[in-house]
């Protein structure tokens, strides 16, 4: 019940600052710790999903998908540190800072290991786990070109890249996109748009002197 409670106070204070943001038409330049964002592949514009429908091969785990519907709540992450540290809330992620992407609705960790793509035969991309997850699992991301509100992020486990492919799944998931891990970016889809989201200040930040180019605020 306690966690209950902190959970939504939080929730609460994402709200608030989110509605500060929006007013101000002011916000952070960088991806920030703490905060619970959507994020869109820039090359098929779908935004990185999940939700508790489990892969029929593979790992079995939960499916991590793409999704064109941008309204849809399964797409919320919340950047957290790698698993068994801890990053201050509203601190900046640096390029090559190792971070965890952990599901808002289930609260599984993007995770990757070496099981093939349903679709493309590429490197399976699930959620699984939670805050005591072992550090070695395949789930931490390390993240390059964190400057708002772009970024590539790439496994720490093998150095596969988070990317889109161009092929969508059918029942019970119709018309959502596979998501995989690739072996390098060139011509591969690896970047990611930060969006819609409940963003955490650094405590430094001062809304007046920067402008909003990205990103659209979510209430």
């Amino acid at each position: 019940m306690a966690k209950n409670k902190l959970e939504t106070m939080w929730i609460l204070a994402f709200t608030l600052l989110s509605i500060i943001t929006f007013l101000e038409g002011r916000s952070t330049q960088y991806v920030t710790c703490g905060s619970v964002l959507k994020l869109m592949n820039v090359d098929y514009k779908v935004r990185l999903h999940s939700h508790d429908v489990k892969y029929g091969t593979g790992s079995g785990q939960q499916s991590v998908t793409g999704t064109d519907v941008q309204e849809d709540v399964n797409s919320h992450w919340v950047i957290k540190a790698e698993t068994g540290k801890h990053c201050v809330r509203g601190e900046p992620i640096k390029c090559g800072d190792i971070i965890r992407l952990q599901h808002l609705a289930t609260s599984k960790n993007l995770h990757s290991h070496h099981f093939s793509s349903p679709l493309s035969g590429n490197q399976e991309i699930s959620a699984y786990g939670d805050d005591k997850a072992d550090k070695n699992n395949g789930s931490g991301f390390i993240a390059e070109n964190s400057g708002w509100p772009l970024i590539r992020s790439q496994l720490t486990s093998d150095r596969k890249y988070l990317s889109a492919t161009s092929r969508t799944y059918g029942r019970p998931i119709n018309g959502q996109s596979e998501i995989v891990g690739v072996n390098s970016p060139g011509a591969n889809h690896v970047y990611w748009q930060a969006m819609e989201g409940l963003f955490i200040h650094p405590s430094d930040f001062n809304p007046k002197q920067q402008m909003l180019h990205e990103p659209h605020t979510e209430l």
